[in-house]
């Protein structure tokens, strides 16, 4: 199998991992919140704190509908330059969100994960 062959695959499983990373992220986010908070916190700090890490992990799954509804439809199934930036972005979100899980890095860190890995496939996709 080509390189150019093997991205279609490639890319469909890095975004699939990426996704179940961020939906096992979202079950669990009650330790994420506790994470991002400090040792003695009040009920209203742990609402706002959940209140944004859902916000953020609803806004990544509303974009996941989109890349995948994209990608299964073929509209950018066979963009190899697409592919190989989404498969990289998608690879590296997921080891990073790995870490932030496992880790339990502060909730900020998110919006960073975020940024990066969305900002530079979204900007090939619109430029490709």
């Amino acid at each position: 199998m080509s390189v150019v062959s093997s991205l279609v695959p490639a890319r469909f499983l890095t975004l699939i991992a990426h996704l179940v990373i961020v939906i096992i992220i979202f079950w669990s986010r009650e330790n994420s919140v506790r994470a991002c908070l400090p040792l003695d916190y009040t009920n209203q700090e742990y609402s706002l704190e959940d209140t944004r890490l859902v916000v953020a992990l609803s806004v990544t799954l509303g974009l996941f509908a989109v890349e995948l509804v994209g990608f299964l439809c073929g509209i950018s199934m066979f963009n190899n330059n697409q592919a190989l930036l989404s498969t990289g972005c998608h690879a590296s979100g997921s080891v990073a969100l790995l870490f932030f899980l496992f880790e339990q890095w502060t909730c900020s860190i998110y919006w960073w994960i975020f940024g990066f890995c969305r900002s530079v496939s979204k900007y090939v996709t619109v430029n490709a």
